[in-house]
């Protein structure tokens, strides 16, 4: 009885994290309502979101039939989850993803942990992603690559932890909100089969190689093949049980009429190649070099003649461009060092950056970089860990560690100076234009 009357007590690391995630709750929850109405792609995931609600599947209103439709569903269930709380509203859809961005400040901080064992790199690590415009921006609106990033955050902590079922699950998760979480399924087998061989290696095994395939092989193939697709079929159970999704009786065979309608999904985003006024190729998205604007209105009451309200999914101008450069730093020392953690990070960047260049006549937009964000903002700190782990004594790493604070000062300036064009706030248009540092951010 005394035991359940003390009080309970977190670690000094949860402590921590629930204190930046707090933070960063409060930021997306901050007028979550502005700008009013479903902005660019909230026209179709709040309207499918809400249908699935009512239908179980996505049906257009407009003409109560069903509607094509090009993402699977784990990211419409939910922004549905949000609706159903909160009402049809701009604050119903955009809540979930909210909570989801704060949460994944959370994941953030423990990746960290993990990562480098030091809790001043894990507050590091959740500071860089809180201050980070893009992930700001994508945690305040109703779209999916939010939700997508987020389970590959918990898959790769999991995996980290020797969780492989949890991984698998997550892993599930994301290629049914998107499927470019495929490629994370194939790259995090790879490396829990890569985790493997070195174990077996690490036991004296002559044939590590061999140990893998005899021991391990079968149980990853569940855990990383068939567990996810488990999952992602599962997710599908509104088209399924309810008979009214698009193209559900194109063959009297339910399997069928599965495949057709993701081979019609397939198709689409093969051809996908219409061109579009903020679409920007891979090589500039690190740079942002032309940001996504989700919204842009000319209101009234900014007290100057002319008013720009604008919500533009730009990371944090300094922060990227110094991760960036940590991104080719940190490449540098795997090449030369082969350092565990530097692998794992830039195998998660590589994942969910690089098979986009293999699509280059494929429209595509600067937010999409949001799933591997979490991970570049981890080169940042493998650097910075490299410049405390090397300073000559005590004295010299308080010093490092004050110039990596007075840095990360640098980062929360530039965050709250762009703090109005990532949350809509009506400014005077000669104030938004100063915020416009390159002209193909207009």
């Amino acid at each position: 009885m005394n035991a359940l009357l003390r009080p309970m007590r977190i670690s000094r690391d949860s402590a921590y994290a629930l204190g930046f995630t707090a933070m960063a709750l409060a930021l997306r929850l901050w007028h979550l309502s502005t700008p009013k109405g479903q902005i660019f792609d909230e026209i179709y995931y709040a309207k499918n979101a809400n249908s699935l609600l009512l239908h179980g599947v996505e049906i257009d209103p407009a003409t109560n039939k069903a509607e094509f439709i090009v993402h699977p569903p784990v990211g419409k269930w939910l922004i549905a989850l949000g609706i159903k709380l909160f009402g049809y509203n701009e604050f119903g859809w955009r809540s979930i993803a909210a909570l989801v961005g704060a949460l994944s400040v959370t994941l953030m901080y423990f990746t960290a942990k993990r990562l480098f064992e030091n809790r001043f790199l894990s507050c590091a690590a959740a500071l860089l992603i809180l201050v980070d415009g893009l992930h700001l921006v994508h945690s305040r609106v109703a779209l999916l690559d939010i939700f997508l990033m987020f389970f590959i955050q918990i898959a790769f902590l999991a995996l980290l932890n020797n969780k492989y079922w949890i991984a698998g699950i997550c892993l599930g998760l994301a290629s049914a909100t998107k499927w470019s979480g495929l490629y994370f399924i194939i790259a995090f087998a790879f490396l829990a089969l890569a985790i493997d061989f070195f174990h077996q290696r690490y036991l004296g095994m002559n044939r590590p190689l061999v140990e893998v395939f005899k021991q391990n092989l079968i149980i990853r193939f569940f855990q990383f093949g068939l567990l996810p697709v488990i999952v992602y079929l599962f997710t599908w159970s509104g088209w399924f049980v309810t008979g009214t999704g698009w193209d559900r009786h194109w063959s009297k065979d339910i399997v069928r009429s599965f495949w057709h309608y993701h081979y019609e999904i397939l198709n689409f985003h093969s051809h996908l190649s219409e061109k579009h006024p903020y679409q920007a190729n891979p090589w500039n998205w690190l740079i942002m070099g032309r940001p996504t604007s989700f919204d842009y209105q000319t209101p009234k009451g900014c007290g100057a003649s002319s008013c720009s309200q604008e919500v533009l999914a730009l990371g944090t101008p300094l922060l990227w461009w110094s991760a960036t450069i940590a991104l080719i730093v940190m490449i540098g020392y795997w090449l030369a060092k082969r350092e565990w953690n530097a692998g794992v990070i830039l195998l998660a960047i590589g994942t969910g950056y690089l098979p986009w260049f293999l699509f280059q006549k494929r429209t595509m937009f600067t937010f999409y970089a949001i799933s591997f964000e979490p991970f570049l903002m981890l080169a940042l700190v493998f650097v910075l860990n490299k410049f405390l782990v090397t300073a000559a004594d005590e004295i010299a790493l308080k010093r490092r560690k004050l110039i990596a604070l007075a840095i990360g000062g640098i980062y929360l300036i530039n965050f709250i100076y762009f703090f109005p064009i990532f949350t809509g706030i009506n400014l005077p248009y000669n104030s938004w234009l100063d915020h416009m540092w390159l002209p193909s951010w207009i």
